[in-house]
């Protein structure tokens, strides 16, 4: 082994070491790009290569949720494209994992709890979707998933799939979600409206709505928790 493979492998030894002792906190971001590359690049410098890619998309983030094709074109192979798209697809399968259980029993479950459960069905999510959790009497969990995508949370299209969601899976309580991708966790006017008229057409078949949770970026608001509009809830 010639010296500058030498110093190669020794590098990389170094740098795993150090994620082992110290984890993440103190690494740069090119660190990072640097390291998870050494598994997508087996054989090559993959400093040169991080800040490359950093310079082409100016974050993780941007890195992350570049389509494999672009990330190509800045100079990696198509395996090593598929490892970095491969980790916001894996961190998110872990959160939801982690939370699975949260949104199991909303009776005996804090918002806290509520909006981890909320936030991590919502990462990676670039457009508007609208996620609904039933619950039976008991507060268990009956159905969680999301009915659209792309559409504004005022569309009736919605409201009548809801509605005949809990006719199917005959539930008792309801809580919706749904993102503002370019925006505030906060309710819009037309928010407010909608989770009014949603209230009294649930209320028409019997079944309660229990909050609406308003999600941007990593913030989780809940309605319910928001002066103006707690009486729709209660």
């Amino acid at each position: 082994m010639n010296e500058k493979k030498e110093l190669h492998v020794g590098h990389r030894d170094r740098l795993r070491k150090r994620f082992e002792t110290e984890g993440l906190e103190k690494f740069s971001d090119h660190q990072v790009v640097e390291m998870l590359l050494f598994y997508g690049i087996p054989r090559k410098d993959t400093n040169e290569t991080a800040h490359r890619l950093l310079n082409c998309f100016g974050s993780l983030t941007g890195i992350f949720e570049a389509p494999v094709e672009s990330l190509q074109k800045c100079g990696i192979s198509y395996n090593a494209a598929i490892l970095l798209k491969l980790i916001p697809a894996v961190c998110l399968r872990y959160y939801q994992d982690k939370y699975s259980g949260s949104g199991k029993e909303y009776r005996n479950k804090n918002n806290e709890s509520i909006s981890d459960f909320i936030l991590t069905n919502f990462i990676g999510k670039n457009e508007e979707n609208v996620l609904v959790l039933l619950l039976d009497s008991k507060g268990d969990q009956l159905f969680c998933d999301f009915i659209s995508k792309g559409s504004s949370m005022s569309s009736d299209l919605n409201l009548r799939k809801i509605l005949k969601l809990c006719v199917q899976h005959e539930a008792s309580g309801v809580v919706i979600a749904h993102n503002h991708p370019s925006g505030v966790a906060l309710p819009s006017n037309s928010d407010v409206e909608m989770t009014l008229k949603l209230k009294k057409s649930l209320r028409s078949i019997g079944v309660v709505l229990l909050d609406h949770f308003i999600v941007a970026d990593t913030e989780v608001v809940a309605m319910s928790e928001l002066g103006g509009c707690e009486e729709i809830f209660f």
